[in-house]
């Protein structure tokens, strides 16, 4: 029986479209250029950071990330940034009284901003406010706290294999692998990944459907 759902952040309840060109026209640079560029570096299990450490050698990322929220172009994420089927299947997930949580590896500002979309789950936390980030087990111990269930009883929700779905299982987590996002349709069909993923999704609506099943 499951009693609580984690879900991850990026490509999984938002999309990474404004974040991404955001530092494209930041660093002045092709917006599909830094796509192309992010895309290449995680593919080869990088940090999806060097991205920008390729684009502008040398770059301090975060005194940058730092000027841009002085100049007032820092991170921003509105109702545009929500995959469509969000809302609904959150709701839909609390009214089969499920306890629902995001948690992600976002900065404690992009926790601040998905709060204030008032997102009809149970409690949002990021890397950001914790001081630890996936793949790290401790992240994943933390999952465990908040979502006061068993960890059999709960499931992590993620598009990345391993940031998302290998830690969750060796934590112990059930685990829903959605094909969403560029790294979500890049590993769905591996091998490892279809048997640690107790269940492949492409639609977060599909979770209601586990649930009720």
């Amino acid at each position: 029986m499951i009693e609580t759902i984690v879900l991850d952040v990026g490509e999984t309840i938002t999309r990474d479209d404004r974040y991404w060109h955001s530092w494209a026209d930041w660093l002045d640079i092709p917006r599909h250029t830094l796509s192309a560029l992010v895309g290449a570096v995680v593919a080869q299990g990088r940090d999806n950071a060097d991205a920008l450490r390729l684009a502008r050698p040398g770059i301090d990322v975060a005194a940058e990330y730092h000027a841009r929220e002085a100049a007032g172009r820092g991170e921003f994420l509105d109702e545009t940034d929500l995959y469509d089927d969000v809302r609904p299947s959150l709701s839909g997930l609390r009214k089969l009284g499920i306890r629902v949580i995001i948690a992600g590896n976002q900065t404690s500002r992009a926790g601040e901003l998905l709060r204030d979309l008032d997102l009809p789950v149970d409690l949002v936390v990021t890397s950001g406010d914790w001081g630890v980030a996936k793949p790290h087990s401790e992240f994943f111990e933390r999952v465990l706290e908040v979502a006061q269930a068993a960890s059999r009883e709960t499931i992590y929700v993620g598009d990345h294999p391993a940031n998302d779905i290998f830690p969750a299982k060796a934590a112990g987590l059930r685990t829903a692998h959605i094909r969403r996002g560029p790294w979500g349709h890049l590993w769905s069909d591996e091998q490892e990944l279809r048997a640690a993923a107790d269940w492949r999704i492409d639609s977060l609506t599909q979770l209601t459907t586990i649930i009720a099943g």
